[in-house]
Order: structure tokens, then C-alpha cells, then sequence
């Protein structure tokens, strides 16, 4: 091997190799797709729209998609409600935010962050329709469903803090907000960045 061979040999196992994109802890994360002009444009909309129903409703349930969010409540108290009357409670809202998420999950499976954005939104917005049930649970004036029992009613009672549930209801509800809006914020990074030349693009895994 000549002299410049050598010295190539010695670099290669001197110098550090460059870390890929599959490579290191990252290696888990979704190699997003680019998000396309009409996909943004499709998602800003639809975030637009649903955030001023939700501003402008006057009583927190938005028809056309808290009658979904129900359903799946209800769903959840039928199935976990073979481990016990507690777990029963908590089940309602577990599936109404589990179910959400596994549509999280699936769109980063296929790597497509406009459905990853939405299914985030989707979530956080069942923040504040949990947070209106929350608020309910001294007063119990909203209509129940599938049963006598106020959910948040019990179990705020059970934990000792039914007097805070309009407090926590109303925390609860900002962090909807603030997921809702930093879920489509995050889409909209991802559409500046995905136009970035390759030579300036961010290093983030975002």
C-alpha cells in the first residue's frame, strides 16, 4: 500500500464516521415524508375551522365530532369494566385518548406528518371535552350516558378533590389548547423545513 493509502487508513479509523439518519437513538423516530403544498393547505384549514367552532360553541360540545368522542367513552367503560368498578371510571376517558393515539402511532408508522398532525389535534381536543365533563362534576348538570354515574363526579370524590374540578377542568383545557395549536405548529415546521436546501436543512429529528 502506497503513503497516501496509509494515511487514508489512519483517518478512516481515527476519525468519526457520520452519524445517519438511521443511526444512534434516533433510529426509532419516523423518517417523515414531505409534507405536499395541498396537505398543509388541507390541515391548516381544518385546524382553522375547529379552532374557531370550538372558540365560538356556546356550550364546549362540538356535534360533529364529540358525538364520536362519546361513543368511544362509552366504549371504554364497556371493556375495561371486566377489571373492576375503579378501572371502569377511568376507562371512558382512557379509550377516548388511547384511540386517538394509536392513530398517532399508525400515521408515524407510515411516516405521513400531516396525519400525524391531525390525529395530535384530535387528541388534544379531547382534552377539552373531558375538561368539560371534569368541570361538571360538582353541579352534574349535563345529561349522563349509559348509566347514573358522573364519571369525573366519582373519581374526583374518590381522590379527594372534587372541589378543584372546575381549577383542574380549566388547566386541563389550556393544555388542550396549547396541544392543538403546537400539534399544527409543528406541521407547519415541517412544511418550511422540508423546503430548506439539503446543505442548510436542520439537523433535528422533529
Amino acid at each position: 500500500m502506497g503513503e497516501p493509502g496509509r494515511w487514508a487508513s489512519a483517518r478512516d479509523r481515527l476519525l468519526p464516521k457520520a452519524v445517519s439518519a438511521s443511526d444512534g437513538p434516533w433510529s426509532w423516530w419516523p423518517h417523515w415524508k414531505r409534507v405536499s403544498t395541498a396537505q398543509a393547505v388541507g390541515v391548516s384549514i381544518a385546524c382553522a375551522l375547529l379552532f374557531l367552532f370550538i372558540w365560538t360553541d356556546d356550550d364546549g360540545y362540538l356535534l360533529f365530532l364529540d358525538t364520536g368522542n362519546l361513543i368511544v367513552h362509552e366504549g371504554g367503560h364497556f371493556l375495561f369494566a371486566w377489571l373492576g368498578e375503579t378501572i371502569s371510571l377511568w376507562g371512558g376517558t382512557i379509550l377516548q385518548l388511547a384511540v386517538p393515539l394509536a392513530v398517532v402511532a399508525y400515521a408515524a408508522k407510515q411516516e405521513e406528518p400531516a396525519g400525524a398532525a391531525l390525529a395530535l389535534v384530535w387528541f388534544f381536543e379531547n382534552f377539552l371535552n373531558v375538561a368539560r365533563y371534569m368541570a361538571d362534576a360538582r353541579t352534574q348538570a349535563l345529561p349522563l350516558v349509559g348509566g347514573n354515574i358522573h364519571d369525573w363526579g366519582a373519581i374526583l370524590g374518590g381522590l379527594g378533590l372534587l372541589r378543584y374540578d372546575v381549577i383542574l377542568a380549566a388547566w386541563l383545557r389550556r393544555l388542550g389548547w396549547i396541544g392543538m395549536i403546537a400539534s399544527w405548529a409543528w406541521l407547519l415546521w415541517r412544511v418550511w423545513e422540508d423546503r430548506q436546501p439539503e446543505a442548510t436543512r436542520s439537523r433535528s429529528h422533529l
